[in-house]
């Protein structure tokens, strides 16, 4: 961990943030002016790729490895911050997975449920009046309840995050105690990521259903809403929705 951190610096950790929406979040609250901290689990060099990259903008950054499913490395995670900063002021919990070929039945549900809650409530004690917690998840996931016509591959994934945003959701009379802000960012499929990629190999039909019904949005079209959400004033609970007219249209929007 890198300790030269300004105290007028945002304190940001992002989790997941080696590669993809995670990676183009860092650097983007990293223009802004946050100290960013790039949580990754196993490629320590693409982290420290976009370290590097922060970095040579003119921003701050360093890097912090921990299997966010792994509660003692979570534990560490939260002392190694206390240590740089003393505080944490955004937690991006864009960490998420369950479509890796080697995933257990019972991995998306521990990662995307499980490990964010705890990952929250650990956190909880470092993040100071005006934080914020923001969780990122997919319109598939997020509407799950009202509209089912989900990839048959992703689905079990859909509702582990369903599941994880309900139970963070239900924590928010706790982050309130302490001034501490939730919202959600939901994205249709997002052009570029692992995910559509994954998608095009196990359900390429359902991918072309989503580039036929408009332009997927891009990486840094989602990475900029996720730096308003962990930012604006905003409410609560509030939802931010990014692409996918459809879904919106569709009678499901809720805030």
């Amino acid at each position: 961990m890198d300790s030269t951190v300004r105290r007028d610096q945002r304190i940001v950790l992002v989790t997941g943030a080696s590669r993809g929406i995670g990676a183009e979040a860092a650097a983007q609250f990293g223009a802004a002016g946050a100290h960013v901290v790039v949580n990754f689990r196993e490629k320590r060099k693409r982290a420290e790729n976009v370290v590097d990259g922060i970095v040579a903008a003119g921003g701050s950054a360093s890097v912090l490895g921990a299997d966010v499913c792994d509660p003692a490395a979570v534990e560490t995670m939260v002392e190694e911050i206390g240590r740089m900063s003393g505080r944490l002021d955004t937690l991006v919990l864009n960490a998420s997975g369950g479509l890796e070929r080697d995933a257990d039945p019972g991995y998306a549900l521990r990662l995307n449920r499980d490990a964010q809650v705890n990952l929250a409530t650990a956190m909880l004690p470092l993040m100071p009046e005006g934080g914020r917690i923001v969780f990122v998840t997919s319109h598939q996931a997020h509407f799950i309840h009202e509209n089912d016509n989900v990839p048959s591959g992703y689905a079990p994934i859909a509702r582990s995050k369903r599941a994880g945003e309900d139970a963070l959701r239900a924590l928010i009379p706790e982050f309130r105690s302490r001034g501490v802000g939730f919202t959600v960012v939901s994205g249709d499929m997002i052009d570029g990521t692992i995910i559509v990629r994954l998608l095009e190999r196990r359900d390429p039909d359902s991918v072309e259903s989503r580039r036929a019904a408009g332009p997927l949005p891009t990486v840094e079209d989602f990475a900029r809403v996720i730096v308003a959400a962990g930012t604006e004033a905003v409410a609560d609970g509030h939802t931010y929705f990014v692409g996918g007219d459809d879904y919106l249209a569709a009678g499901a929007l809720t805030r």
